[in-house]
């Protein structure tokens, strides 16, 4: 245990570990460390819902490095209503709209799924994901722990205590003057922001706290014996025989039940949630900034736990919105939202894992579906040098640790990782060609050439994906089939001194290095500098100039892949007879 200690004071993910290793020796000491997620699959599972996980799953996997049992808790919240009917999901149409109200378990899949439901479609590519990040977990179905009647006791004793549960809201209901809690009408609207973003992003974040009439307030929501959803009301109550009387306000059904054998509902979301704190023992649990404003489900849920169910708040850090490269903040509700599975397509997993362990929780960070990828790669690759030579700093050096594995081992990664960049811009020339990329990746370096593209993968296929999937048909690289006769007959003799001092010197430096000293030399050399000369302000306007000349002769534009990059792809017969030789 000692040996972690060392970059506690630099790294969030120890400092978390020690608190919740005192706190869990001193609740229950001997017993295994439970920390939890929640995921609701009301639609596709964002990136920003990834932080739900990978907070709590970092801090466990440290836990677990120094020696402790621990269990993380994902569960579920398939038995939530299904709320409205997603943007931009292949294969639904409006008439979803006929299923909001049912458990997400019993909406059917999109059209062509080869799920039996709603929720177990839009579980399976999280599942999927989390296995490829190293994430370990116990799954929790919400479905099956109440339809099993798992929570049979918990749903009777908040029932029998829904008096004490309902004067704990109060404090935080919306007065008649416009204030909740007392609260000032300008405090009252940023609590309604953050709860407008809940019901907005969290699907599990339906901030529902029970329904009040005249037979009184009562925490725990049927699901219709006749048409399944949950726009019902309970009418009567009776704590002894624990009879209760419901009717459906979407189709008039009645019904007489008793709680203490009937399993087809489930507590208000402000009460569920602190209950499974105390079930499970959760010692550590983040949430978003929706869930931690004033009134809203984690602030209420720590006096519920603590008032009605006897348990203890799990130490909970606010963790703040994961965002997108040129996006708004995410919501699965408006469509076409990244996943983790598309981010899994075009970077690696450590790489993933490394951006949401080097920042705290309480900041945010975009990540980058667009060109800022190949800078986000350079940063990786520059952390992977610094950590080889003794150069990282620890907090960097921790981030890394948890990035490249987990106390189970070290996740795959690639033999050869070559600049991405590289990789993307001989994806982008070569259409996926395997022939022409292995012949340009093999040139790369001669010194030690690449015999086998298995050596590149997996990130050659993520640089792949993110060229096909990412970049704009009107940004492809295509070369040029013939010369451009019209240029290169215009050109002045320093325009035809400058291409034939680069033709000559092709073979000399036919590697990545040569061609980028050839390629920024021929500038120097033609205003009577040495090749290694330093650049001047004067000299590196005539080498943009002279770049700009290579690309229009290459490629027909003015900007393109690296030139050194290009060149290599392009092959050196094919860049004589384009530059005219």
């Amino acid at each position: 245990m000692a040996s972690s200690q060392s970059s506690t004071e630099t790294d969030w993910v120890s400092r978390f570990a020690d608190d919740v290793i005192a706190e869990s020796e001193r609740r229950a000491p001997g017993k295994p460390v439970v920390v939890a997620s929640g995921l609701s699959p009301s639609g596709p599972i964002h990136l920003g819902n990834l932080r739900e996980v990978m907070t709590p799953h970092l801090v466990a996997d440290e836990i677990r490095r120094r020696g402790y049992t621990v269990r993380h808790l994902i569960s579920w919240d398939d038995y939530d209503r299904y709320r409205k009917v997603p943007n931009g999901v292949e294969g639904v149409d409006d008439s979803w709209q006929e299923h909001i109200g049912k458990p997400l378990t019993s909406v059917p899949a999109p059209a062509g799924s080869a799920y039996p439901n709603w929720a177990e479609h839009f579980k399976a590519a999280m599942v999927q994901a989390l296995e490829e990040l190293g994430v370990e977990y116990d799954p929790i179905s919400q479905t099956e722990q109440y339809t099993a009647g798992t929570y049979r006791e918990q749903v009777l004793h908040a029932m029998k205590h829904r008096a004490d549960i309902d004067a704990v809201l109060d404090r935080y209901r919306t007065k008649k003057d416009g204030a909740a809690g007392g609260k000032k009408p300008q405090q009252q609207k940023k609590v309604d922001e953050a709860e407008l973003e809940a019901a907005e992003g969290s699907g599990a974040a339906d901030e529902d706290d029970g329904s009040s009439n005249t037979a009184g307030y009562f925490p725990y929501k049927p699901y219709c014996g006749n048409c399944e959803k949950d726009l019902t009301v309970v009418t009567s109550y009776d704590d002894d025989t624990t009879e209760l009387n419901y009717t459906c306000s979407a189709c008039g059904f009645a019904e007489t039940v008793r709680l203490n054998e009937f399993n087809r509902g489930k507590l208000v979301w402000k009460v569920d949630w602190p209950m499974r704190w105390a079930y499970e023992g959760v010692i550590f649990e983040p949430s978003g900034v929706d869930h931690s404003s004033p009134g809203s489900s984690f602030v209420v849920g720590g006096q519920i736990v603590r008032e009605v169910f006897d348990g203890v708040q799990p130490i909970g850090p606010m963790y703040a919105f994961v965002g997108i490269s040129g996006m708004a903040k995410m919501s699965s509700s408006k469509g076409g939202v990244p996943t983790p599975a598309d981010a899994l397509k075009i970077m690696e997993a450590p790489l993933l894992r490394w951006l949401y362990a080097r920042r705290k929780p309480n900041q945010s960070f975009k990540i980058a579906f667009d060109q800022e990828i190949q800078r986000l790669y350079d940063e990786w690759d520059s952390l992977v040098r610094k950590v080889a030579d003794g150069t990282v700093l620890p907090a960097d050096a921790a981030a890394y640790a948890r990035a490249v594995g987990t106390a189970a081992g070290e996740l795959p990664g690639t033999p050869r990782p070559l600049p991405y960049r590289t990789l993307a811009s001989v994806a982008d020339i070569t259409a996926g060609a395997e022939d022409q990329t292995l012949r340009i990746l093999s040139e790369l370096d001669p010194s030690s050439p690449l015999t086998s593209l298995d050596e590149a993968r997996p990130r050659l296929d993520r640089a792949e994906n993110w060229i096909t999937t990412q970049v704009p048909a009107e940004s492809r690289t295509i070369v040029r089939d013939e010369p451009d006769k019209e240029l290169l007959g215009s050109l002045d003799e320093q325009g035809r001194e400058s291409l034939r001092l680069l033709l000559e010197g092709l073979d000399s430096h036919w590697s990545l290095d040569g061609l980028t000293t050839l390629v920024y030399g021929v500038p120097k050399v033609m205003e009577g500098l040495e090749p290694d000369a330093k650049p001047t302000p004067e000299l590196k306007v005539a080498q943009r100039s002279f770049f700009a000349l290579l690309y229009r002769l290459l490629v027909g534009r003015d900007t393109g892949p690296r030139l050194p990059t290009l060149l290599l792809a392009v092959g050196a017969d094919r860049v004589r007879t384009l530059l005219g030789a």
